[in-house]
């Protein structure tokens, strides 16, 4: 029996026989599962185990409202309802209620919208993403206090995320401008002095990732630069930013990947430079996770997400292990407008999704003798 029970002692699981008590507000089985939130088979589970205590008032089997309103302040109350973590789970800190609509293969884009007064920092960056997205996947991917990086930090989303849910985040970016922007996010945002909970590193992730500890990380999110995508400046959105006077590329680096000129270097680079170097700081069992889109150049249609998984599934990191596709979940993004392209003459897609890659770090099997 519960320990934090609303029921003393009670002989029988009989329904208690009273006289009328018209001050006292009781009420009907089925509006108490209303008012609990309840199927009829967990709420007569709970009868059953004298965590409700029925009234018998004038023949009927009433419920006293007050008694299920301070039942549902209990620890009790909250098993029921989300489950418990299992103490086997040292992946995150969710029930397997909370656990199982996680594991879906997709989930919608969720923002803030772009008047809402903690989007005015994100929307000057010219391709960010939600930190409420990115929530998500930290909270299934790793326990409060754990260490997650992002190599592409962007302005914050992922650095904002950690903070709202209890964790720690490396994150690396090349502009000094994006740099100082996801400091001040933080701060404003959330809250004062938060921006020291993270340890945000200025610089170009070939050169940082390598100074970070093998086996120190428990969880990598990110998404990449695109390549060459910014710079069609033919694309309405681009036009858009433009015309609202905002940053329409990352930056001018010859280090920043959006402006490497080849597909293929730029590939190669993320691959090597960037996504296996993650892999060796992660800890082994744990995941990473890589948010991509695919797109057009020219007339030509690069399925981005495919290329990446194929250079990375069972790649060899440098510290022996290897990285092995777990599964990929679909972003979809219900709010992006449909425009008129190669109409009326050849087909041509709105990309109105994602890819959310997922991967994980495995220690590489042993060759038999």
């Amino acid at each position: 029996m519960c320990p934090d029970m609303i029921e003393t002692k009670q002989q029988d699981k009989a329904p208690k026989k009273e006289k009328e008590k018209p001050n006292m507000d009781y009420c009907t089985a089925t509006k108490a599962m209303q008012i609990l939130g309840l199927s009829r088979h967990t709420f007569e589970k709970t009868i059953k185990k004298g965590q409700i205590i029925a009234s018998e008032i004038n023949g009927k089997r009433l419920y006293l409202v007050s008694a299920l309103q301070e039942f549902m302040q209990t620890n009790c109350y909250n098993d029921l309802v989300n489950g418990s973590v299992d103490p086997r789970n040292s992946l995150n800190d969710l029930t397997g209620k909370e656990w199982l609509p996680e594991t879906k293969s997709y989930l919608y884009q969720k923002g803030l919208g772009a008047n809402h007064p903690e989007a005015q920092i994100e929307k000057l960056h010219p391709a960010p993403y939600s930190f409420q997205d990115i929530g998500r996947l930290i909270r299934f991917f790793t326990k409060s206090g754990m260490i997650v990086l992002d190599p592409f930090g962007g302005v914050g989303s992922t650095a904002k995320a950690c903070e709202v849910d209890g964790r720690k985040c490396i994150s690396i970016e090349l502009s000094p401008v994006w740099h100082d922007l996801s400091i001040k996010r933080l701060e404003t945002e959330v809250g004062e002095g938060t921006s020291s909970h993270h340890h945000f590193i200025n610089g170009d992730s070939c050169t940082e990732l390598p100074k970070l500890p093998t086996d120190s990380v428990d969880f990598m999110v990110t998404s990449p630069p695109y390549w060459g995508i910014l710079h069609k400046k033919d694309q309405k959105v681009i036009k858009n930013r433009v015309a609202n006077n905002l940053e329409t590329h990352y930056s001018d680096s010859e280090q920043d990947l959006g402006n490497v000129e080849s597909y293929t270097d730029f590939l190669e680079i993320l691959v090597n430079k960037v996504f296996i170097e993650c892999a060796r700081t992660l800890r082994p069992g744990r995941y990473m996770a890589i948010v991509v889109s695919d797109f057009r150049d020219k007339n030509k249609f690069i399925s981005f997400h495919c290329d990446l998984i194929n250079a990375l599934n069972r790649a060899a990191i440098p510290d022996g292990g290897i990285l092995t596709l777990q599964g990929t979940k679909i972003l979809i993004q219900n709010h992006k407008s449909l425009l008129p392209y190669g109409y009326p003459f050849s087909y041509v897609e709105n990309i109105h999704h994602q890819y959310i890659l997922i991967f994980r770090k495995e220690k590489k099997a042993a060759r038999k003798k």
